[in-house]
């Protein structure tokens, strides 16, 4: 399962892409906004979208994508590791 992560603390890059192995996921991780988001996002299983970390544009451009390329979206108010451990529990069932 592909997993892309938007938003989020760009110390914790590292700590989401691990958690994400853990669960048998590959992810990329989107911290910040730098470039077209559309070019590099690909076409993911899920996306997960912390947003309290992320701009109002950021945001909105990644919906717009999911949106458009059919991609299971998920809102995640708080960008903490343990918050992604246990959506990734919920959807994956581990």
């Amino acid at each position: 399962m592909s997993v892309v992560i938007v938003g989020g603390n760009e110390r914790m890059v590292c700590q989401y892409e691990d958690i994400c192995r853990n669960y048998g996921c590959k992810a990329k991780v989107f911290a910040k906004e730098n470039g077209m988001l559309r070019k590099k996002l690909g076409c993911p299983d899920l996306m997960i979208l912390f947003t309290n970390t992320v701009s109002h544009k950021m945001a909105m451009s990644a919906s717009k994508e999911a949106k458009k390329n059919n991609i299971q979206i998920l809102r995640i108010a708080t960008s903490s590791a343990t918050a992604l451990e246990q959506a990734l529990a919920e959807r994956i069932g581990l």
